[in-house]
């Protein structure tokens, strides 16, 4: 298996998943079958039949989680010294050439990618296109419309 890069706050939210998955949800569930269970015949309970289905639901995703911190390397930002080179788990502010826009990136792991907060996936298009190239380079990106231009404005490693 592949080690997956990960930064440290996707870590702990993975991790706080987990807990959560073991803690709550998972004796929820148990709860619930057995309380199915004291209705009687179960072959037409449907109660029964939605609550083991909701407990296949919830140890697959134990079962998920637990794999992807077994297998990730967990990177902490603020702790990387690459001289302005862009990296995983920096953070990048571009400007776009042809509209003078200014957006602001954090490059992250597949999980904890969330566009609306800043956070694009390793592997996604402009994050591919940044990875090692500095502050004052420019980045060329295939976007769905047509190739983009982005001037590497600042880097940093938060």
């Amino acid at each position: 298996m592949a080690t997956i890069p990960i930064t440290l706050r996707g870590a702990e939210k993975l991790k706080a998943e987990l807990q959560k998955l073991k803690t709550v949800e998972r004796p929820a569930v148990i709860a619930a079958i057995a309380e199915a269970r004291s209705h009687g015949d179960l072959s037409e309970n449907a109660e029964y039949d939605a609550a083991k289905d909701r407990q296949g639901f919830i140890e697959g995703r134990i079962a998920e989680v637990e794999s992807k911190l077994s297998g990730s390397l967990i990177i902490d930002p603020t702790t990387l010294d690459a001289q302005g080179k862009v990296v995983f788990g920096s953070t990048v502010e571009l400007e776009d050439e042809a509209t003078g826009n200014r957006v602001k990136y954090q490059i992250v792991g597949e999980d904890e990618a969330d566009l609306k907060l800043g956070l694009i996936n390793i592997g996604s298009p402009i994050a591919r296109a940044l990875i090692g190239k500095h502050e004052g380079d420019t980045a060329e990106v295939q976007a769905p419309g047509g190739v983009r231009h982005y001037d590497i404005v600042a880097v940093s490693y938060v």
